[in-house]
């Protein structure tokens, strides 16, 4: 169902794209927009785990150097059959992970100090189950794909409010300039909503696979729970392009980014993986 989500609203970007590409500058305009925002996230999408990893200063570990945590990792890629994800610790007492790479034989788990120190170890199998769900799903293509067509939409828009002022042409009337401002106004709005959107639905599906693959929805539950509380006392100095990587939210500010959330609600979270343990996931 999480996959249907997302594929519907991969289709209303899509549109979006056309539609507001033919409006404003026809196919020409919609093909030098997607090709120009393919580049842009060409570079994110190829070099993302180097760029998030640098970031946040994580260091990589090996099995000597933590042996709780490699244990971990190792035995959440036995139940997975998926590839070693290397491993980093991030030097932060806010509890919290990520997972990035460009698919699974490139892929990397990043944990933080805080969260070896808040988690015991079934809830710690938890969240590396639902990082390496992240990884089984793609969604670091997914959500540079997003990225791509809300970037495309973004740049068309932007092309939209300056149109009416650099055109020459005065038979088009106040109607013309009204409509190029509003869809240089709301189109990037609209484009952004829909991809988070797709990220919340990417969490939703990398919870449900980590249930599959650790056998412990409750466990991920409890975690969830506590990195929830402890996030908030403890905030991660993040740059808010990143956020939607962690495993919950580390953007804790209630600001105007905030309407944009990447994450879904932490009680729905809960909700569903409580579900899936009377199902028996």
């Amino acid at each position: 169902m999480n996959n249907v989500k997302t594929a519907m609203l991969f289709v209303v970007l899509t549109l979006m794209l056309i539609f507001i590409g033919y409006l404003i500058g026809g196919q020409t305009g919609v093909t030098y927009a997607f090709i120009f925002a393919l580049i842009m996230n060409f570079g994110s999408y190829w070099f993302s785990d180097k760029i998030v990893l640098k970031l946040y200063r994580a260091r990589r570990v090996e099995e000597h150097d933590n042996p709780r945590l490699f244990n971990t990792v190792r035995s959440a890629v036995q139940m997975s059959e998926l590839p070693m994800p290397k491993v980093y610790v991030v030097p932060s007492e806010s509890p919290n992970a990520f997972a990035t790479g460009r698919n699974p034989q490139n892929a990397a788990v990043a944990v933080t100090e805080g969260i070896l120190k808040l988690l015991n170890d079934d809830e710690l199998l938890g969240v590396i189950s639902h990082e390496l769900g992240h990884v089984r799903n793609r969604d670091i293509l997914v959500g540079t794909i997003a990225a791509t067509i809300a970037g495309a939409i973004t740049y068309i828009a932007f092309m939209a409010r300056w149109m009416p002022f650099l055109s020459s042409d005065d038979d088009e009337g106040g109607g013309n300039l009204i409509v190029m401002l509003l869809v240089g106004i709301l189109a990037p709005i609209a484009a952004a909503l829909v991809q988070m959107a797709i990220s919340r639905q990417r969490e939703y599906l990398a919870d449900r696979t980590a249930a599959e693959i650790s056998h412990k929805p409750l466990a991920l539950a409890a975690a969830l729970k506590k990195l929830h509380q402890a996030s908030r006392q403890i905030p991660l100095k993040t740059n808010p392009a990143s956020a939607h990587m962690f495993i919950v939210n580390p953007l804790t500010k209630k600001n105007f980014a905030s309407l944009f959330s990447t994450h879904p609600p932490i009680e729905e979270r809960i909700e569903r993986l409580e579900k899936y343990y009377r199902e028996g996931i």
